[in-house]
């Protein structure tokens, strides 16, 4: 007995001692843990702060445009199978109900002959009246029944003719888009300014609205000498985007087609501001060249190059 006291007693310091210690550990690695992931979250910034060039290619990025069209189509062949399936199930309650109902209707009217046999039986003389008055009083109660379940079923028919509305309304949209993407390929296989003029009407007679369709359609314009008729799709453009600056950009080589330079400048100053710092294109673009003397042109290049 005095030994396993002497045990239980050394056991109990033992615990004493090495609690505390293991306490500190468990707090030290975690101080650990947490230094590690804080250097590595340092690490992945500088990584990313120090990249030169895209981690993605044109290439890239079509597959993802192209994954994201096959989702929406999944997504929408999914909606239409999930309605579907809702339907079913009301319209089997609905089924389920009406049974139940025309069960209940006969077992009363059942009860009702069982109730007049035993008041025959007994020489019940208000049979007759008994009868009409439980008949009103049934027939009431079944009109209330059939009314309410009409009145459901014109909700669910309501219900099925909005989403079907619904679900036509985004298959035309889906349509509507694979076309208009059909037409973007074949605009960029064109060579001839004319067939893509073409190409892009196509666009335009699918969505008014394309501010892009009618930008590449004035670019076109310009290809074919019209540099008056792509100012005026340009227009159009900036009607329905205000701050389309490949617009802008189409209407500043426009204006140096037509020897218009200080509009030319003013538009590719705004060309510029919204966005369209394409520096290669100011310098190279053929459609340009009539302002390359300019100082303000000169100007603007150095401008937009201190900006990049």
């Amino acid at each position: 007995m005095k030994q396993d006291s002497a045990f239980k007693r050394a056991f109990i310091l033992l615990l004493i001692v090495l609690l505390p210690l293991l306490f500190a550990a468990g707090i030290q690695a975690q101080s650990l843990l947490e230094k590690k992931a804080s250097a590595a979250a340092e690490q992945a910034q500088q990584t990313v702060e120090q990249l030169d060039a895209p981690l993605y290619s044109a290439f890239t990025e079509r597959y993802i445009l192209d994954e994201l069209k096959s989702l929406r189509t999944d997504m929408a062949a999914q909606r239409v199978e999930f309605i579907q399936q809702i339907t079913d199930r009301q319209i089997e309650a609905v089924d389920r109900s009406v049974s139940y109902a025309t069960n209940t209707v006969s077992n009363f009217f059942y009860i009702i002959a069982a109730v007049s046999s035993v008041l025959v039986i007994v020489g019940w003389t208000s049979i007759r009246e008994m009868k009409e008055k439980m008949g009103t009083l049934a027939d009431k109660e079944l009109r209330k029944l059939i009314g309410a379940y009409e009145d459901r079923l014109r909700e669910i028919e309501q219900q099925l003719r909005e989403k079907s509305t619904y679900i036509d309304e985004n298959r035309e949209a889906i349509e509507r888009t694979k076309e208009i993407h059909a037409l973007w390929l074949r605009a960029a296989q064109e060579s001839a300014p004319a067939n893509k003029i073409a190409v892009y009407d196509q666009i335009l007679a699918l969505n008014p609205r394309d501010c892009e369709a009618l930008t590449y359609k004035a670019d076109a314009a310009l290809e074919s000498n019209e540099p008056q008729w792509a100012i005026n799709l340009c227009q159009n453009a900036l009607q329905l985007d205000a701050s389309n600056a490949h617009a802008f950009y189409q209407l500043a080589c426009a204006h140096a087609a037509l020897s218009h330079f200080d509009d030319a400048i003013n538009f590719l100053t705004k060309a510029l501001v919204n966005g369209d710092a394409r520096l290669d294109d100011f310098a190279k673009d053929p459609a340009l060249e009539p302002l390359h003397h300019l100082p303000a042109f000169e100007q603007l290049l150095l401008d937009a190059h201190s900006t990049v």
